[in-house]
């Protein structure tokens, strides 16, 4: 009996070193190969220069009016071109490494050519030239492939499977989804995704996959959540009210509203019996420490045990020194434990962790090694929470019964999408800066001013003020022209001497080197610190107003931002200068919105936009899955509508039972586990 579950090798065609080469795209089973979806499609319909935007591809047709000249560079290495008339404007066309279509180019004819337009120097890249006849209005799907499986052969499969299996495509959505947004059926939109009748179908095609992605993904969220917040247990850590109070009154400056609205947030989650499974966002400066530390000082006035867990050493440190000091009047006894923790130090701090003679740890990966145990754990505070992946996080976790979770990250992610993206969380955040702060001065300078810079930035050391420079590299590359640290250092030391003093500092020291780095750096020996992204997250040196980064347009809008929040941290006004010269439209875009806005949720927006949610997010471990057809960002409004059906359904007890749901249930059951999103 034929099953979606048959091994592909079932097909005319597929031998077993084909099958290897199937499997190597993640196709094993028919059911692999109906849903291998395009990820983009080749539309040939011819366009004008009019409406074309910049490294568009795109099908333009006109006269040759130039023979097609073929010059040789390189090993091996040739170019293609000739001049193109499309109404009154003269195109040039190169193609690369194809001299053989020089027959094809006519002087004085009609030629159509699909390549990639490059706006600021008129001309096409050409990737192909179009026959005449109707190829010019066709559209075709283009499919991730390798080297030993070409397109033209997975279509061929795609087919074969189609005629042999497509009546086994079940339909698994509630019929009341299919009615109410008119979506076309299941077998209808995967035999349309493939073999689109015209783009009108296509895209009903694509409406009902992407629905179908992001609803599945949903459903796994809202099932994750239900589980964290019904079915376990949580913790009722009734804290003491006036004692909160006090430790509160006791803050040497007053809460933000927003940092009181989230305080309140978390404060009821702790005394609820639901487990506590929240995300809080803050932009960078916002105050998230002091958040973390009235919560886990509520931790501790209830007789439990909290830890906060950070990526880096360096964060660490900070926050070991931030806390100290805010519980210096308190009787909260409080330690560090990191990678270069000695050894009798370590064997102490691990004995009264496992006898309650501490009552808050803050440690890196450190904190989830064998060995490291907790007497009454109760909450656990992960900061840039999407540094680490799942299972560390959950390692953590084990370390109590149970306890109560806060993700925090300064890594903002425009709300709606937090919402939607993780799902399985409650949001809050902290959308407000403490009072006093002047806003960081942003400039973009190419390289040539930086000398100008330089000697601008001579005025604020004669404050007495320090500065950072940022650069992508530590040592030479020839892979890529950037301006690295160790080069970086030896030009402003020679450029400072002798009035000033230089650091530096990379990620390749050893921890006991950049520790004293950084405090020679805090107590003012040092001037300038030379660094990479090492110091991104956490570092807190009021004393610096001015943050120099090199090679800026290397950066993501994000990491910009970011680095831009180590400056700014006390009342001087403070400056960030970006030193770049962008090769394309996107790296000036990135450099123009640094300069115009100092708002991390408009910031991490745009850099969605430009960037794409995987290099956003930072990979899989981010617990954002890696959809293929649907884009969290350019399709959100399908994400949070599928969003607000998954929680319409998980909010209806025993929805599973309900013969509407049957289809659902069993389809989301027989793809457990082989789902990314799990």
């Amino acid at each position: 009996m034929k099953s979606l579950q048959d091994s592909v090798i079932v097909l005319p065609g597929v031998g077993p070193k084909r099958l290897e080469h199937l499997n190597n795209l993640g196709i094993y089973t028919i059911e692999d190969l109906l849903t291998y979806f395009p990820f983009r499609y080749n539309d040939f319909q011819v366009r004008s220069i009019e409406n074309i935007a910049d490294q568009e591809k795109v099908v333009l047709k006109g006269q040759a009016i130039t023979e097609a000249v073929v010059s040789h560079y390189g090993y091996r290495k040739n170019r293609l071109n000739f001049k193109m008339l499309q109404d009154h404007a003269v195109i040039n066309v190169t193609f690369f490494n194809q001299h053989y279509l020089q027959k094809q180019v006519v002087q004085g004819e009609d030629i159509a050519v699909f390549g990639k337009w490059d706006d600021k120097r008129k001309s096409l890249t050409g990737i192909k030239i179009l026959s005449s006849g109707n190829q010019e209005d066709e559209f075709s799907p283009i499919y991730h492939v390798n080297k030993h499986i070409r397109q033209r052969t997975l279509v061929d499969l795609i087919g074969k499977g189609l005629d042999e299996y497509q009546e086994l495509i079940e339909e698994w959505l509630p019929e009341s989804l299919i009615q109410k947004y008119h979506f076309l059926g299941r077998k209808e939109a995967v035999k349309e995704m493939h073999f689109p009748q015209d783009m009108a179908m296509n895209e009903e095609a694509r409406r009902r996959i992407i629905f179908d992605e992001f609803f599945e993904f949903q459903m796994r969220m809202q099932e994750l959540r239900y589980q964290e917040k019904i079915l376990s247990q949580g913790l009722e850590i009734l804290y003491d009210v006036e004692q909160l109070k006090a430790f509160i009154a006791a803050l040497p400056f007053e809460l933000t509203n927003a940092q009181k609205q989230v305080t309140n947030d978390i404060c009821r989650d702790l005394r609820s019996p639901l487990h506590m499974h929240r995300l809080l966002q803050g932009d960078v400066g916002s105050g998230k420490t002091v958040v973390a530390a009235i919560i886990l000082f509520a931790a501790v006035s209830a007789g439990y045990q909290g830890a906060l867990m950070v990526p880096t050493e360096i964060l660490a440190e900070q926050h070991f020194i931030s806390l100290v000091k805010l519980f210096e009047t308190f009787d909260v006894k409080i330690a560090l434990l990191t990678g270069s923790t000695k050894a009798k130090e370590r064997r102490e701090i691990l004995a009264d962790l496992a006898s309650h003679q501490l009552d808050i740890i803050i440690g890196t990966h450190a904190l989830i090694q064998e060995g490291v145990n907790f007497h009454k754990l109760g909450l656990v505070i992960t900061d840039e929470q999407h540094r680490f992946g799942v299972n560390q996080r959950k390692l953590l976790r084990e370390k109590g019964d149970n306890p109560d979770v806060l993700f925090m990250t300064a890594t903002p992610i425009p709300r709606t999408l937090a919402i939607t993206a993780y799902g399985e969380m409650d949001v809050s955040i902290i959308d407000e800066l403490p009072a006093g702060r002047i806003p960081i001065v942003t400039r973009w300078v190419r390289p040539k001013q930086l000398e100008t810079v330089l000697e601008w930035s001579k005025k604020e050391l004669q404050k007495g003020h320090q500065i950072y420079v940022i650069c992508p590299l530590i040592e030479e590359s020839e892979a890529l022209d950037l301006k690295n640290a160790e080069e970086t250092y030896a030009l402003l030391d020679h450029f400072f001497a002798p009035d000033y003093q230089v650091g530096l500092l990379h990620g390749r020291m050893k921890a006991n080197e950049k520790e004293t780095i950084m405090e020679n750096f805090k107590n003012k020996s040092l001037d300038i610190l030379v660094s990479t992204t090492v110091i991104e997250v956490g570092v807190d040196v009021p004393n610096a107003t001015i943050m120099l980064i090199m090679d800026a347009d290397r950066f993501g809008l994000a990491q910009l931002h970011q680095l831009r929040g180590r400056v700014g941290r006390g009342s001087k006004a403070s400056y960030c200068v970006l030193v770049a010269d962008p090769k394309n439209d996107t790296g000036v875009e990135r450099m123009k919105i640094m300069t115009e806005t100092n708002d991390g949720f408009v910031l991490s927006q745009k850099d969605l936009e430009m960037r794409g949610p995987g290099e956003f997010f930072g990979v899989r471990q981010s617990g954002i899955p890696q959809f293929l057809v649907g884009d969290i960002v350019a399709d959100f409004n399908m994400l949070e509508l599928a969003r607000q059906e998954a929680v319409a359904i998980w909010q209806e007890e025993q929805w599973q039972q309900q013969p509407e749901n049957h289809g659902l249930s069993e389809y989301l059951e027989r793809h457990q586990g082989q789902s990314e999103f799990d």
